[in-house]
């Protein structure tokens, strides 16, 4: 069961652009087990949206099943939501998106969700650049079920029953690369500084904007031997960059010393400012990416960080010429033009 929180708060609390404060962007009282990493990204969530001042009923979430998508009830209570079976979760957003592209899409998902039953949803989502942020919280572990290794893994990892796991992990984000995805970034639950900005930066992106989260199970792996824990993932992790979300609203101030700095210019005018830390990396080439996502994997770090942006990325709607008009907002008169306009099509047709 859940539990709600009160709905009074400070009248001096800070509002944002819109009115809300930021205690309008949360659900109820999170269930999951004390520590869990995906209660730390759904605070991600909740202080993303308050900072790009985004009014709740422009945002539909969507989820499948696991201990992750249970996290949208934690988050945007005055939100669209649609919690969908197990694996299913991008083709309901499909629909729904196809429907009405007037809101933004944010889609909550596992690495048993994803990796497993719902692998061929997760890449016909990508190969369609479906305008979405897909966010995996990855733990490698399946959680709701005692524990068992999922497909993300790592090999040779130690289960907290204390066997090696002996199979390749799937690397989402290598996979996402590999399908040319649009956005691909990688953080950890832990690190919301990186990961706030990256939320962001994928709410703005037009197209399928992915992000893997590292992120550990307190309950399952979170013990010696885990490659998914959270001392493991400290004493790893290597950021491609130091990250900063800038609305096109606000003036640009930022100094950076010359030679580390790259300004990734979003299709609405936003931008995401980079401080670069590997000279080989290129958030622009995709090959460049990969290259560094297996060179930081043979080294057993995990990268993190925005890994891949295009900046040519048209979405499903540009890709397929539909109707600028929301599905639900089309008249009478637009969807039955008239038996002229029918006759028409059918002699072109002949």
């Amino acid at each position: 069961m859940s539990y709600v929180k009160p709905k009074f708060y400070h009248p001096s609390l800070k509002k944002n652009k819109v009115g809300y404060v930021k205690a309008d962007y949360e659900g109820v009282i999170s269930t999951l087990c004390a520590g869990c990493g995906h209660d730390s990204i759904s605070g991600a969530i909740v202080q993303a949206c308050y900072e790009i001042s985004l009014e709740p009923h422009r945002l539909a979430k969507l989820s499948g099943i696991g201990c992750s998508s249970k996290t949208p009830t934690y988050f945007l209570s005055n939100s669209h939501g649609f919690n969908s079976v197990h694996g299913r979760m991008p083709s309901i957003t499909t629909g729904a998106n196809m429907a009405n592209r007037e809101l933004i899409y944010l889609g909550v998902s596992g690495d048993g969700d994803t990796a497993s039953i719902g692998m061929g949803q997760f890449v016909h989502a990508i190969r369609r650049n479906l305008n979405m942020v897909y966010i995996v919280m990855n733990n490698g572990c399946y959680g709701l079920t005692k524990g068992q290794d999922s497909a993300t893994a790592d090999f040779g990892s130690v289960s907290k029953a204390g066997a090696e796991n002996p199979y390749q992990a799937i690397d989402l984000a290598g996979l996402a690369l590999e399908l040319n995805a649009s956005f691909v970034a990688r953080s950890f639950s832990g690190d919301k500084t990186q990961l706030v900005p990256l939320i962001k930066a994928g709410m703005a992106h037009p197209g399928f904007a992915f992000i893997d989260v590292i992120s550990p199970c307190v309950t399952f792996n979170n013990n010696k031997g885990s490659t998914k824990s959270y001392s493991h993932v400290r004493a790893h992790i290597e950021a491609t960059s130091a990250l900063d979300f800038v609305p096109h609203e606000e003036e640009i101030t930022v100094e950076y010393n010359e030679g580390t700095e790259v300004t990734v210019e979003l299709f609405d005018g936003s931008k995401i400012n980079l401080g670069k830390l590997a000279p080989d990396w290129d958030p622009h080439d995709r090959f460049s990416a990969v290259n560094k996502l297996h060179a930081a994997k043979s080294q057993g770090q995990i990268l993190t960080g925005l890994l891949y942006i295009n900046k040519e990325s048209q979405d499903l709607h540009g890709k397929l010429n539909t109707s600028n008009k929301p599905l639900n907002k089309l008249t009478q008169d637009e969807l039955c033009p008239g038996n002229e306009s029918l006759e028409a099509i059918n002699q072109s047709l002949r």
